[in-house]
C-alpha cells in the first residue's frame, strides 16, 4: 500500500484501491483481502495476527471486515506506522533491532527494563535474527498498548503495581482484543 508522502491520497484513489482489495465485491474487506495488499518489506506475507489486530481496531460493525468509510482511516494508520518505523530504523536495515526497539518504546513513554525488552524482541522476532519486522513492530506496539490499558484498570493509583487474584489475571488477559 504505497502512497505519496504528502498525506492521504485522493478519495478516488482510495476507492480504486478498496475495490481492488474487495475481491468478492461484498462492499467490505476481510483480513485475508487486506493481507494481500500489505507488505512488511521482506516480500513475505504480512503477519496475519497484525492484520487481525488492525482490522479489529477499524471494524466498527464488529463483522470482521472494514467498510470503505473505515478504509481511509486504516490507510492513514498504516502510513503513520510506516513513518514511525522508519524513524526508529536508524540503520535503514528494514527492521528494528534491540536498541532501536528500546528507543521506540522509550519515546512512546514505556521505560521497560532490559529483560522485558529482550522478551518482547524474542516474542516478535519471527525470522530469528534478533530484529523485528515492520508488521511485527505494529503488533508489538498494539499489544503493549492493549496490555497497558488493561493493566491500568487495576492500577487505580497509577503507581505501576497491582495485586490480582488468579481469576482477575485470567480475565484481564482474555479480555484483551
Amino acid at each position: 500500500m504505497a502512497q505519496p508522502q504528502s498525506g492521504m491520497p485522493p478519495p478516488a484513489y482510495l476507492m480504486e484501491m478498496f475495490q481492488k482489495l474487495d475481491r468478492d465485491q461484498s462492499g467490505s474487506i476481510t483480513a485475508n483481502e487486506l493481507q494481500t495488499a500489505l507488505s512488511n518489506g521482506t516480500w513475505t506475507p504480512f503477519n496475519p495476527e497484525t492484520v487481525r489486530l488492525m482490522l479489529n481496531m477499524f471494524d466498527k460493525s464488529n463483522k470482521g471486515t472494514i467498510s470503505f468509510e473505515d478504509f481511509g482511516a486504516l490507510w492513514k494508520y498504516i502510513v503513520d506506522w510506516q513513518n514511525c518505523f522508519r524513524s526508529f530504523d536508524k540503520d535503514n536495515s528494514g527492521n528494528i533491532d534491540r536498541n532501536e526497539l528500546r528507543a521506540a518504546l522509550q519515546t512512546f513513554g514505556y521505560n521497560l527494563n532490559d529483560a522485558t525488552v529482550t522478551t518482547m524482541l524474542q516474542k516478535f522476532d519471527r525470522i530469528g535474527k534478533g530484529t523485528v519486522l515492520f508488521d511485527d513492530f505494529i503488533q508489538c506496539c498494539i499489544m503493549l498498548n492493549n496490555l497497558t490499558t488493561a493493566f491500568r484498570q487495576f492500577d487505580t493509583d497509577q503507581d505501576g503495581v497491582v495485586t490480582l487474584h488468579y481469576e482477575q489475571f485470567v480475565g484481564l488477559v482474555f479480555s484483551i482484543k
